[in-house]
């Protein structure tokens, strides 16, 4: 089992390596050439910019048991199709019972975007965020 992050604008790789090294977990750490993301203990892959030049250089890469940590829904289908677990930087794992929900959303809100329609900035990121992130990590890795 490895840990896969998609690291383009991942606010959680600090604390999946925290995690990580407590159970001893490999972690890849995905991103491209405009955010190039070195820690150490985790191998880091770097690949050109380009429309999801990343997403599907993870998907390429995810067997069955591996976790990834990604914010982007198309991803996490992928992933979950090839039977990976798949949490985002909230703690929310994305699973067969919300990941069609979640995608109509996605769909819902580039219509918004196409009519003009600009959503309000995400909130600065909480200690909430960062605790659930990982509790959900944490018991992942647990239960494996």
């Amino acid at each position: 089992m490895t840990i896969l992050i998609d690291a383009d604008g991942c606010p959680v790789v600090n604390l999946t390596l925290q995690v990580a090294k407590r159970f001893s977990v490999p972690v890849t750490i995905l991103c491209d050439t405009s955010h190039q993301i070195e820690r150490e203990g985790a191998q880091t892959l770097v690949f050109d910019k380009g429309a999801d030049s990343v997403d599907f250089a993870l998907v390429n890469r995810v067997k069955p048991g591996d976790v990834v940590v990604t914010q982007d829904y198309g991803l996490a289908s992928m992933c979950l199709a090839k039977c990976a677990r798949v949490l985002n930087q909230n703690g929310l794992e994305y699973t067969a019972d919300n990941i069609d929900a979640l995608m109509l959303r996605r769909c819902e809100n580039k219509k918004l975007l196409r009519a003009g329609k600009h959503p309000k900035r995400s909130p600065k990121r909480t200690k909430e965020q960062d605790e659930a992130f990982v509790a959900t990590l944490t018991d992942i890795l647990a239960s494996i």
